[in-house]
């Protein structure tokens, strides 16, 4: 059976693409991958705050309510809190490393910056966990895909750049890096994770994709999507996010930032993993009841 998958044209995006199709493969489908240029690709100088929610999704969304791909492989950290009725979460394939990296020219790590060296994110969340332990650093808005930012590194534009570590093993990158500790740097909801989304109607299909589908994977990504709802935040404000499974338990840590790193509201949780969206509304009202909603108003102004 030849299945249509949609894709963004980046290296990380194809190299994705590439471990998602070959997980297809393995349970007899044949893939035809397609490229799809979503918002975010058209507008590659913009920061991300200024192309809206859903900006390396929302294309290849329609693609699909078009009828004009039967599959799109998604990071689900870009994935937006809402999709449409129409589509599914079909599968999730095993998370890779959800850290954050800070990458230099020298492999000097975070702490052995000299003050005032210039550190390239466009990451509101990144940005204030930056500042809350390195206030001396500073702050340089970057976009461009990964290797159109690591070229930026190399000319000197900037001393460092902060990445997700699963794109740089995805692309195989031969940078240095120092892999920052969760407890330094909470990643973002989704990071490292990988999904193929489908039309509901395809019901053989995604019934076919259940073979794929890593469950651990789906249970942490659903409790940290389902903490962000709750929150009522999104990728372009300072919440983080990382669950954890252990057995059939679901430990999920959380946190919400003001833009500075001056404040910082975290907490964790645990929970059965069998209701991974009670763990994550469950540790959004812990914040709540200690001033996130309040702190996430003040982000929005």
């Amino acid at each position: 059976m030849t299945v249509r998958v949609g894709t963004r044209g980046s290296a990380l995006a194809m190299a994705q693409a590439a471990l998602a199709t070959a997980a297809l493969e393995g349970i007899g489908l044949s893939p035809d991958l397609l490229t799809i240029r979503t918002a975010g690709d058209r507008h590659p100088t913009q920061p991300t705050m200024a192309l809206g929610v859903g900006a390396f999704v929302k294309d290849l969304e329609v693609a699909l309510l078009e009828r004009r791909i039967d599959l799109a492989v998604h990071s689900a950290k870009d994935l937006p809190g809402a999709m449409p009725d129409e589509l599914t979460l079909a599968a999730f394939l095993t998370r890779g490393d959800p850290r954050d990296a800070v990458v230099t020219r020298d492999g000097a790590a975070l702490a052995a910056l000299p003050a005032g060296a210039i550190v390239g994110t466009d990451s509101p969340r990144r940005r204030a966990f930056l500042l809350a332990t390195r206030p001396d650093l500073i702050v340089h808005g970057i976009r461009g895909n990964v290797d159109t930012r690591l070229r930026k590194l190399a000319d000197g534009e900037v001393d460092a750049l902060l990445l997700a570590a699963a794109g740089l093993d995805r692309l195989d990158a031969k940078v240095p890096r120092e892999w920052l500790d969760p407890g330094v740097m909470l990643p973002a909801v989704g990071q490292g994770a990988i999904v193929v989304q489908a039309r509901r109607d395809a019901a053989a299909l995604c019934e076919r994709l259940a073979a794929i589908d890593h469950r651990p994977t789906r249970s942490a990504v659903a409790a940290e999507r389902a903490f962000l709802a709750a929150l009522g935040g999104g990728c372009q404000r300072p919440v983080a996010a990382l669950a954890v499974c252990e057995d059939e338990r679901l430990i999920l840590d959380g946190a919400v930032l003001d833009p500075t790193g001056s404040r910082i509201l975290r907490d964790h949780v645990d929970g059965p993993a069998a209701s991974p969206a009670d763990v994550g509304t469950g540790l959004a009202a812990r914040l709540l009841a200690m001033g996130a909603g309040r702190l996430l108003f003040e982000v929005a102004l």
